[in-house]
């Protein structure tokens, strides 16, 4: 009873529904809320830190942003769906939803600005591979429909996010950059893309619980970790009893100037090294698939606990 009293306390102020309503739509930082809501900070975070004590949102560091999520308690979904309802003809409503699209455009407009200024640094290293279509043609050819709850790890721009994200139950990407986040959630936000969040976190000890996936990602990451063998330990916790890892990454080569340039910590890896980490982490090398094309050679590593396997046979 004293759960239901709270909700309808934090319920009971306009600003709030239409902070309730603003977050049902996306997922947005204080300063953006404020900016939508035409309010200062201060009262915004008042407002939303009512909604957080009452179970109805979630306030998640970024760096030095804040955002917020949606956070429902089940008691208060038949409430939401009574909000959305009502709340279409609303002018109110119509104004926010205005004002949202203009948050929208700014951080289209922020990804933009990245994206041009840093257009030929991505480029030469694209230039040294095969093409981006055909890895990801066949990273959709290995991992099938069979998605399930998706994370991905260094998501980056989100790329695999927009790729994976409409066969996936659910999707989280995770970055230790909040510039990359940011950008990924422009872009995301823009792609019409659901079913998706995105959280600030280290690789070596990433925010979620453990089985907490059926499909693990790691995209052009790997190389840029010192210690990858801890980071494959730290993505297969994550996994469920039938999850998969899939890994894409560059096979070993001797690119040396790529270490100051671009930051890689490794050149590359072997089958023999992927297959040695995974054992240690308790999984099997399924599947290896290699993509020539260019100076670079780009691998596909297929990974899935050995339990798992003989079940789905069965």
């Amino acid at each position: 009873m004293i759960e239901v009293i709270d909700i309808f306390r934090a319920l009971a102020d306009p600003t709030r529904l239409r902070i309730v309503a603003l977050l049902r739509t996306m997922e947005l930082s204080v300063g953006e809320m404020a900016q939508v809501l035409e309010q200062s900070q201060p009262r915004v975070s008042r407002h939303v830190r009512i909604l957080c004590d009452a179970g109805l949102a979630f306030r998640r560091r970024e760096g030095s942003w804040v955002f917020l999520t949606p956070a429902p308690s089940a008691l208060a979904m038949p409430l939401f769906d009574l909000l959305d309802a009502t709340q279409q003809d609303d002018r109110q409503h119509r104004a926010d939803e205005a004002r949202l699209a203009a948050v929208r455009s700014d951080r289209t407009a922020a990804a933009s600005r990245y994206f041009a200024l840093h257009a030929d640094h991505w480029d030469a290293i694209r230039s040294l591979h095969v093409a981006e279509s055909a890895v990801e043609a066949r990273m959709r050819a290995v991992l099938g429909d069979r998605i399930g709850r998706l994370v991905d790890i260094g998501t980056g721009t989100g790329r695999i996010i927009e790729l994976f994200g409409p066969q996936a139950d659910h999707t989280i990407g995770i970055d230790r950059s909040p510039e990359m986040l940011r950008l990924a959630r422009a872009k995301l936000s823009e792609s019409g893309a659901d079913k998706w969040e995105l959280r600030q976190g280290d690789l070596a000890a990433l925010p979620l619980a453990d089985g907490s996936a059926d499909t693990v990602v790691l995209h052009q990451v790997l190389h840029y970790i010192p210690t990858p063998e801890a980071a494959l330990a730290e993505a297969a916790r994550l996994l469920s009893p039938s999850g998969r890892l899939l890994i894409v990454d560059f096979e070993s080569h001797d690119r040396e100037e790529l270490r100051q340039q671009d930051a890689h910590a490794r050149l590359g890896f072997s089958d023999r090294q992927m297959a040695t980490w995974f054992a240690a982490t308790g999984l099997s090398l399924d599947r290896t698939e290699t993509l020539d094309g260019g100076e670079l050679t780009v691998k596909l590593w297929l990974a899935s606990r050995p339990a798992s396997r003989k079940a789905i046979a069965a």
